[in-house]
């Protein structure tokens, strides 16, 4: 969705510059390291089975420590909301993250106050959202909040994408889902 905003420019950025595979072994081009990539404005975090190892690595954890307080905001979706709350810098700020891993994302982040009933929740500069759906609903609320409800409309129909605007609509939030963590 936001790659659709003309005065945008997207970066990936990876531990090593290298490419990162996704679970669903699709492999991203990755323009810079964690050392050597430029400032930004938008942190924007995936989820996904790739957080799994992310919460234990350390560099990775200090990178989000860094440049968490430089950006303007702070976007995740799915379980990359557990990656901001493992540093601390989400304690006292509402979240929500993935249904289906809730658990395990929340307890990485005991003092966040996680709101289960959300598609997505933003809270200052941080925009969390549940799933996948429910990030492209987040981002383009984020557009709607930043450059008007009339350019995320405009990215949702060139998208073809039914856009659910309203964040606190949450099919998922009152199931009950095991994981296989």
């Amino acid at each position: 969705m936001l790659g659709f905003l003309n005065d945008v420019k997207l970066l990936t950025i990876s531990q090593n510059g290298e490419q990162v595979t996704s679970n669903c072994q699709l492999a991203n081009k990755v323009d810079y390291s964690f050392d050597n990539c430029p400032e930004f404005d938008v942190l924007f975090i995936p989820g996904g089975e790739g957080t799994l190892g992310v919460l234990d690595n350390p560099i990775t954890l200090e990178f989000v420590k860094k440049h968490v307080p430089k950006v303007k905001y702070v976007l995740t979706v799915c379980t990359g909301s557990g990656i901001v709350a493992k540093t601390g810098l989400l304690d006292g700020k509402r979240a929500t993250t993935n249904k289906i891993f809730w658990d395990w994302t929340t307890s990485h982040g005991p003092n966040v106050l996680w709101v289960k009933k959300a598609r997505w929740v933003v809270d200052g500069k941080f925009y969390t959202s549940s799933g996948v759906s429910a990030g492209m609903d987040m981002a383009l609320g984020f557009i709607s909040d930043k450059y008007g409800k009339e350019v995320a409309e405009n990215v949702a129909l060139q998208t073809e994408y039914d856009w659910h605007k309203n964040p606190d609509w949450d099919p998922f939030g009152d199931k009950v889902f095991g994981t296989n963590i």
